[in-house]
């Protein structure tokens, strides 16, 4: 058997290290194009943005709900689980944009609200599909992603009632910018 030179070696190995974060990195983006226009033309503006996530993350879990009540469905535990995971992408993303509000000190109560009730209507559901009679080979092809949703929102929701409540406090105190747009002069921020 003749063995390959340890520079070749290297060099293979070298290069499947440098493949892999690219591989890792090409994950398909959660949003069609249509709603990617939709947050671009929101801007930064908490009232408008943040709804849209809840919008898209809340189309996902119908249309979950739509793969699993179908019986004519073709591979419903990849459809579930891909369902779930662009969930979990677009709650994340949710998240991550109430932070920046948050630093920005921006008031953010109104949308908060609705990020509350979304939060317990999402729990619901994905409860609901935990609890779902299915084999378990099906199962496991999404456990985990359905695991890691359901603990985000379990945690993101008691995140977003301690937020509101700050938001309240701080709005007492007028320490909240209400209108966004206006600390850059008018202008819509890029």
């Amino acid at each position: 058997m003749k063995t390959l030179p340890i520079r070749t070696l290297t060099t293979i190995l070298l290069g499947l290290t440098l493949c892999l974060p690219l591989m890792a990195q090409r994950r398909r983006d959660p949003l069609t194009q249509q709603e990617i226009d939709k947050i671009r033309d929101a801007s930064w503006e908490p009232r408008q943005r943040l709804p849209l996530y809840l919008e898209f993350a809340r189309s996902r879990l119908v249309k979950l709900e739509q793969v699993r009540n179908d019986p004519k469905t073709q591979d419903r535990a990849r459809q579930t689980h891909d369902l779930l995971d662009d969930f979990q992408l677009l709650y994340d993303e949710l998240n991550d944009n109430i932070d920046t509000y948050v630093d920005r000190r921006d008031d953010i109560r109104k949308p908060l609200k609705l990020i509350i009730d979304a939060d317990n209507e999402f729990q619901a559901k994905l409860r609901a599909l935990k609890e779902a009679d299915v084999t378990p080979a099906e199962s496991q092809q999404y456990e985990f992603v359905l695991t890691n949703a359901l603990e985000t929102v379990d945690s993101s929701t008691e995140d977003h009632k301690k937020l509101l409540a700050d938001q309240e406090e701080q709005a007492k105190h007028k320490k909240l910018v209400t209108n966004p747009t206006e600390k850059v002069g008018g202008n819509k921020p890029e």
